[in-house]
């Protein structure tokens, strides 16, 4: 009996070892099996990203590129840096504009506040248009990039039939008077439509069309030319030279060829040589030329070639070389400004302490309000401000690297190089760097329906900004591995 009970637990021992390595098996099986799905799906999965990532840059490189994000990963909103730079600008402008314009304003009208409280208005519903056209996809503005062209130049036209003059200048269009009237400038117009629509025909011609002299100039060069004479008769030299600045910017990032810039400069020079340099080396020849470039500028002035023959350009030129000459005259605003710039020395007069303002200096609060800036805060606030002018410069060309399509770029590259464009030259008429013309600052000077169409344009740049493609910081590090791994 006993041996009969120890066969049956050791028979029993067997069965369970056995179901024991039985389960054991299974579980070592399903082990394996779940291993190698892993290994294969792992595998697929490097396959999958090679595929996708073959031919791809470096991270640093491919961060400046939009083709290679998902689709569904797009920027959360506008671009915040930019929109604050704005923000600020046009804050401190509103601020200077206050202390620059309080003067006139009593002059004007008796009540200090006037020109700030309308500023003010326009700057308010300027911010509620940007932010309205930033939610405008840029496809839907690409659509009215035509139109926008063709309005802006029949406005033109109707400027030189009717027309608003004020300051000698036929430049306006609205209703009323000098002072009281509704009225905006056509140019400004012109200048978002020469953008938006060259954009447009250089991603039609596209890269290869855009190097031959047939697409890469005559249709832009066409277009210039025809807003510049009508601009010219107005006459508004500094719009035409700012619209001419922008287009030569379009064409050169369209991908027109360098040579096809280099050879008008070369002619513009010589033919500027053939008509001063005979008349400066009559000059030389009689009695000599001392005392370095202000000397030979007088020279020129002085050596028998009249620049007022060449109509208001000229007389400006003429003013330029020598505001002395008419202290009282043309060259009383060159003089003044200077005077105001100089005055403020590394610090400034203080905030409000201007002298200049008090009509001594003529558009003090417009054209001109730089030169209350540096009397007032000084080199270390101009500097300060024109930093802030490069940082929106410099973040708006980022922006441009980083856009969506090729449209988008270019867009964003032609309204900030405008922003440079018009800030590089009002600062260099406010310091006499070139002859004094009309060209407000940005975000600074009085003038409600440019400072709408400046923000119309920020606003533009804003909705490229929300279509930025963005990459997860997940997408970032597996980039980074496979790079690590290659």
């Amino acid at each position: 009996m006993d041996n009969l009970n120890t066969t049956d637990n050791k028979i029993l021992e067997f069965q369970r070892i056995r179901s024991q390595a039985r389960a054991r098996a299974r579980v070592e099986a399903e082990a394996e099996a779940a291993a190698v799905a892993q290994a294969a799906a792992q595998t697929d999965a490097t396959a999958a990203t090679e595929s996708k990532t073959e031919g791809m840059p470096s991270w640093t490189k491919r961060e400046l590129s939009s083709e290679y994000v998902d689709e569904g990963r797009r920027s959360p909103g506008v671009d915040k840096p930019f929109l604050v730079i704005t923000l600020v600008l046009m804050t401190i402008g509103l601020i200077m504009l206050l202390s620059a314009s309080f003067s006139s304003s009593i002059y004007m009208i008796g009540e200090p506040l006037w020109l700030f409280r309308n500023q003010a208005i326009f700057a308010v519903s300027g911010v509620f248009i940007m932010l309205l056209i930033s939610r405008i996809s840029i496809r839907v503005i690409s659509k009215w990039s035509a139109h926008l062209l063709v309005a802006s130049i029949i406005m033109l036209v109707l400027v030189l039939i009717i027309g608003i003059r004020i300051n000698g200048a036929t430049r306006w269009l609205g209703i009323g008077g000098e002072n009281t009237a509704f009225s905006f400038q056509p140019s400004e117009i012109a200048k978002l439509a020469v953008i938006l629509s060259f954009a447009q025909i250089i991603c039609k011609f596209g890269p290869k069309r855009m190097k031959t002299l047939k697409y890469g100039v005559m249709p832009f060069a066409a277009i210039t030319a025809v807003i510049i004479i009508l601009l010219w008769w107005q006459p508004h030299v500094s719009a035409a030279i700012i619209i001419l600045a922008t287009a030569i910017v379009m064409m050169f990032a369209g991908g027109t060829r360098i040579r096809y810039f280099v050879l008008p400069v070369v002619a513009a020079v010589v033919l500027a040589g053939l008509m001063i340099v005979p008349t400066l080396i009559g000059s030389v020849r009689d009695g000599g030329v001392q005392g370095g470039a202000d000397a030979i500028a007088q020279e020129v002035e002085n050596s028998g070639f009249d620049f007022s023959s060449l109509g208001h350009w000229g007389r400006r030129i003429d003013i330029w070389l020598d505001p002395d000459a008419d202290p009282l005259g043309g060259g009383f605003q060159t003089r003044q400004s200077l005077n105001a710039v100089g005055s403020g020395g590394l610090l400034g007069q203080g905030l409000g302490q201007s002298r200049q303002k008090h009509q001594y200096l003529p558009e003090e609060h417009n054209d001109f309000i730089f030169a209350i800036v540096a009397e007032e805060l000084g080199f270390v606030g101009a500097m300060l401000i024109l930093s802030l002018f490069a940082l929106l410069v410099i973040r708006g060309y980022w922006l441009a690297l980083h856009a969506k399509n090729r449209y988008s770029s270019l867009v964003v590259i032609g309204i900030t190089s405008l922003m440079a464009i018009q800030v590089f030259f009002n600062v260099a008429v406010v310091t006499n760097l070139i002859p004094a013309t009309g060209i407000s600052l940005p975000l600074f000077s009085y003038g409600g329906t440019a400072l709408w169409m400046q923000l119309a344009q920020i606003g533009i740049i804003l909705s490229v900004s929300r279509e930025i493609p963005v990459i997860s910081q997940e997408s970032k590090e597996d980039f980074e591995g496979q790079e690590h791994m290659i």
